[in-house]
């Protein structure tokens, strides 16, 4: 995964410029590129400093978590049914998402579906 430059470095080379380095010049002395100079000058006009914004995360579950109360009632009344079963109910809805975006949902959300219930251990008698 990608890593963001220090803030050491971005500094030197935001103080560089300033005293009149053009973005080119000041890129081939540091070992950067002239754009992340440019991204970095935006980035202190517009917020105060330099600081590097997150990287990663999620970005797409948002779209699914807003249908939430509609997937948990494709579940049924008693949370029994399949994905594919789920799929189904949200398209006639007019949403549409794939097998592994509602099981990962599923999975986000801790929702199981199990079809037949569990004999609890204390009940099961070994066989000699």
């Amino acid at each position: 995964m990608s890593k963001a430059l220090s803030m050491d470095l971005r500094v030197r080379v935001l103080a560089a410029v300033s005293q009149g380095r053009s973005h080119r010049a000041a890129a081939e002395r540091f070992k950067v590129s002239a754009a992340s100079i440019s991204r970095w000058r935006k980035r202190e006009r517009e917020q105060g400093d330099a600081r590097p914004g997150a990287l990663g995360g999620d970005r797409r579950s948002a779209r699914i978590d807003a249908h939430m109360n509609a997937i948990l009632e494709a579940l049924g009344p008693d949370k029994d049914a399949t994905i594919e079963e789920v799929r189904h109910s949200l398209a006639e809805q007019g949403l549409f998402f794939g097998f592994g975006t509602i099981q990962r949902f599923f999975a986000r959300h801790n929702i199981t579906r199990k079809k037949r219930a569990r004999m609890p251990r204390s009940k099961i008698v070994p066989t000699s």
